[in-house]
């Protein structure tokens, strides 16, 4: 069983081949494919978590489309004061298919 751990947009997500992964917003290239950057390798019984070991593997993915993450409001209040305030937001995301570990 071949896995990694990568760096997706400020979380770490374990991935294998196959996997759909929703990270924040990522540019593809003219392909539609990204390059995702290895924390952890697991091989078997091999762990690598060394950063030049680290630095000959590479994780590819598969842009799959892009979409927005759900709204989510955002409510200031003070009391007494007559203040109130009101915000909304919907995250940039790209959903990807892992397409190979090397």
């Amino acid at each position: 069983m071949v896995y990694a751990v990568v760096r997706a947009g400020g979380r770490q997500e374990k991935v294998e081949v196959g996997t759909i992964v929703t990270m924040d917003r990522i540019k593809a290239d003219k392909d539609g494919n990204v390059s995702l950057i290895p924390v952890l390798l697991v091989d078997g019984e091999k762990i690598t978590s060394d950063a030049k070991s680290l630095a000959k593997v590479t994780v590819t993915a598969e842009v799959l489309n892009d979409l927005r993450g759900p709204k989510i409001v955002i409510q200031k209040f003070k009391n007494k004061t007559g203040y109130k305030k009101r915000q909304g937001h919907r995250q940039e995301l790209t959903r990807v298919k892992i397409t190979g570990i090397k």
